[in-house]
């Protein structure tokens, strides 16, 4: 079993049964593609850290990567339970984004992003 499928959770059958059991939401479930760009992200990166976004009524489970320099990525995750071990695996350590909120880097680089494209 490679990495990529330790955290592709349960089956993928239906829209419960990819879930657990829990209600679909709007959103698609995570995917290979997902999980490669994280690891892809972290690999090219220093000083990631993760954020998990809780699962909405229109949204599934996010993480957020924030690398040092404030550039991040957001995907699309199996849960929480997963972004955890995803994270762990990866050696990054995690937040939940409903308690610590977001870093302020992350603001700084989003608003230079901005700057540039005008």
């Amino acid at each position: 079993m490679g990495l990529l499928d330790r955290f592709r959770g349960r089956g993928r059958g239906g829209a419960a049964g990819a879930r657990g059991g829990r209600p679909g939401t709007l959103d698609r479930a995570s995917g290979k593609g997902d999980l490669a760009h994280l690891e892809e992200f972290v690999a090219t990166r220093r000083g990631v850290e993760g954020y998990v976004e809780p699962r909405t009524a229109v949204t599934e489970t996010t993480i957020l990567l924030v690398a040092a320099d404030g550039e991040w990525t957001r995907r699309r995750i199996d849960g929480p339970d997963v972004a955890r071990r995803l994270s762990k695996e990866l050696a990054v350590p995690v937040y939940d984004a409903q308690i610590t909120g977001y870093p302020q880097r992350m603001r700084d680089w989003s608003a230079a992003q901005k700057r540039k494209l005008q």
